[in-house]
């Protein structure tokens, strides 16, 4: 009886206050039946980790693919699609291998698809943007800006790699940028634009916010906008509260009630930091790209395992997981423009 109580107790605090955040005297936001539906994002292999680092990272196209429809049925309304190369699992731009993915994709699932336009290390931005024109996905990531995109620390934790690359990759990081210039980002947004996509812009640091204030005050964007908070990565901002308060409160000046928002937490504070999203009226990212493992010292052996702990997660503090029909609705897919 007493856990049912604690229980009631930390569901109605949850809830409330999310909604205090949602529509509290320090936002412009309204309240609305969306709020209490948390949207869970599934990044299905990304461009960070390497294959030497979990037997479960998938890398063939249909291994992708086979993970990110598991991660939707397993309640992700939305999954996030990079491409490697099927012999050694190294990112790839190669839009042929996107194809598979994609297509194996829509013919099973209706979950909402978001590509990369972020690519892997190296990649140019003309490789990076090409899934644009190609696919005209209803979602595809947008970075909002340049960073140093620190990987080479992975170097410290494994003495050994199945393939040449990984350990040549990591190390070209260390004195790898990020470049999204204020040029590259124009003409970014006209490809979005052109191929009628909503972008899910990528916020690292808090000056992302202000590139993205300049390109909403120059006409290149339109409001509402989808903001996907990435905490965690060296060379951007930390995994800490006090950091995801930052970018939430800065968000709020900024763009008072014309957005929406997810968190990332990259590393061992993914569950944390995203259970915090969900309590901030936000929504949340997990997944093999973001963080490998399950808990402490327990690779997830898929994607959807991190999909379930999530929702056990958000449900647990009362709020509802949304549906890829509802994730649609909440971020005004197919009205980007």
């Amino acid at each position: 009886m007493l856990h049912l109580r604690f229980k009631t107790v930390l569901t109605n605090t949850a809830m409330l206050c999310r909604m205090s955040f949602v529509k509290g005297e320090h936002s412009k936001r309204k309240e609305t039946p969306e709020m209490s539906k948390v949207i869970i994002t599934a990044a299905i292999t990304g461009g960070i980790h390497t294959p030497t680092m979990s037997p479960y990272l998938p890398y063939k196209p249909d291994d992708i693919a086979d993970q990110a429809i598991e991660a939707a049925e397993a309640g992700a309304a939305v999954v996030h699609i990079h491409a490697r190369d099927p012999e050694t699992g190294k990112p790839t731009p190669d839009l042929e291998i996107y194809d598979r993915i994609v297509s194996r994709i829509r013919a099973a699932s209706d979950v909402l698809i978001c590509i990369t336009t972020g690519g892997g290390a190296g990649q140019s931005v003309e490789e990076r943007t090409a899934v644009l024109p190609r696919f005209k996905p209803e979602l595809a990531s947008f970075n909002m800006g340049s960073i140093n995109f620190g990987l080479h620390p992975l170097l410290d934790k494994y003495e050994k790699f199945q393939h040449d690359w990984e350990p040549e990759w990591l190390e070209f990081s260390r004195g790898w940028v990020f470049t999204n210039t204020f040029k590259d980002l124009e003409g970014i947004c006209r490809l979005f634009k052109e191929s009628g996509t909503k972008p899910e812009l990528e916020i690292y640091d808090v000056g992302h916010l202000y590139n993205l204030k300049y390109l909403l005050d120059k006409g290149l964007l339109k409001t509402p906008v989808y903001l996907q908070f990435v905490t965690g990565i060296l060379g951007g901002i930390a995994a800490t509260p006090y950091d995801l308060m930052t970018l939430h409160q800065t968000a709020e000046r900024l763009l008072g009630n014309d957005y929406k928002w997810s968190v990332i937490g990259a590393g061992k504070d993914q569950f944390k930091i995203c259970t915090m999203g969900a309590l901030l009226g936000g929504n949340c990212r997990i997944g093999l790209e973001d963080n490998l493992f399950l808990s402490k010292g327990c690779l997830a052996k898929s994607n959807a395992e991190q999909v379930e702990k999530m929702k056990g997660i958000v449900e647990s503090l009362g709020f509802e997981t949304a549906l890829p029909q509802d994730a649609r609705e909440i971020l005004g897919i197919g009205k980007a423009w």
